[in-house]
């Protein structure tokens, strides 16, 4: 029996194409439907499923007890308002039934009438008038998306990280990082500095043409569904990577879950901002098991990954066993 909601694994977005994996731009235009042997993903920019209600209540109790995750500079209040209507016609467009925007006429200002059945909010409101809405547009419409969201200012010929709200960052801190740089934000990685990945993704992003939106994934392992792993929280989160080596077979397949990150990249039209969405997405060793081409896919990417790798994700200590968990356990 799945302990995961039928639609979630339906709508899994599993990140492995091939049967290795190594750091690459792997961009592609958004909007492309890619069909797994679960179902399918990709259609939607923003994506709504059963999680809705649950990840926003988490979001907000995160936000309550650590406001640093949302972080806007002052400069960044046009690629708010950027970011809002953008948000919000891509839930439109991803839920014609349970979302729409649609501008209201008459006013000297652009003006209009938000709708989200999901939250019973019918709000209307004039464009970039903060009095007409309930909070700062990006601390409102972040209320109402799961994805986290940053917002890149674009400068001599650089990307800097510099509004945003990130209430479930996998290993690293954005409240650490806003204000720094594309390269800075991404120092740590490995490999991706001498293979020069960083620095294409960072030419290609600025070259992205206002209106455009492209897509990658990325991915790691997390014990528990835990949404939150950022640093802050690392006392709370990481002692659990020692806790899972030590647990039977039956709870280790439950407890240990692989996390698809799917990321899009929008050029907003009217401030030029680069708005970075990740989507986080997790299933349980045990759910993925039950997919024949995804357990033995992931087997062969978990075992394989170099060291460098597994341990700048955090993984080193218990993939070997992931692995062969995965390998021992066919569906029948």
């Amino acid at each position: 029996m799945t302990s995961t909601a039928p639609d979630l694994v339906a709508g899994f977005p599993f990140p492995f194409p091939n049967a290795t994996y190594r750091y690459s731009t792997n961009v592609e235009p958004a909007r492309g439907v890619v069909t797994t042997p679960a179902g399918q993903w990709g259609d939607a920019v923003v994506d709504v499923d059963a999680e809705y209600h649950r990840e926003l209540d988490e979001r907000a109790a995160i936000l309550e007890q650590d406001p640093s995750r949302y972080a806007v500079l002052p400069h960044m209040d046009v690629a708010c308002w950027d970011a809002m209507l953008c948000l919000m016609r891509e839930l439109a467009l991803a839920r014609p039934g349970s979302f729409d925007l649609e501008p209201v006429a008459g006013g000297a200002r652009p003006s209009y009438r938000w709708r989200n059945r999901l939250l019973d909010i019918d709000h209307t409101f004039v464009l970039g008038d903060p009095a007409t809405l309930p909070a700062e547009p990006l601390a409102w419409i972040t209320s109402q998306v799961q994805e986290d969201v940053v917002l890149l200012d674009q400068r001599d010929g650089t990307l800097f990280g510099d509004a945003g709200v990130v209430t479930f960052a996998a290993d690293w801190s954005f409240g650490f990082d806003v204000g720094m740089s594309f390269l800075e934000i991404h120092g740590p990685v490995p490999r991706i500095h001498p293979e020069g990945v960083i620095t294409r993704a960072h030419e290609f992003l600025k070259g992205l043409q206002p209106g455009e939106t492209y897509r990658r994934t990325n991915w790691t392992l997390t014990i528990g569904r835990r949404l939150d792993v950022s640093t802050e929280r690392y006392p709370e989160w990481g002692p659990d990577r020692a806790m899972v080596r030590t647990v039977d077979d039956d709870a280790f397949g439950r407890l240990v879950h692989l996390r698809t990150e799917v990321q899009h990249l929008v050029r907003l039209p009217e401030s030029g901002a680069v708005m970075f969405l990740i989507r986080s997405y997790l299933l349980p060793l045990a759910d993925l098991a039950r997919v024949e081409p995804w357990r033995a896919r992931a087997a062969d990417v978990i075992a394989e990954l170099p060291e460098d790798m597994a341990d700048y994700k955090g993984i080193a200590t218990y993939r070997h066993r992931a692995a062969a968990w995965l390998r021992d356990h066919p569906h029948h």
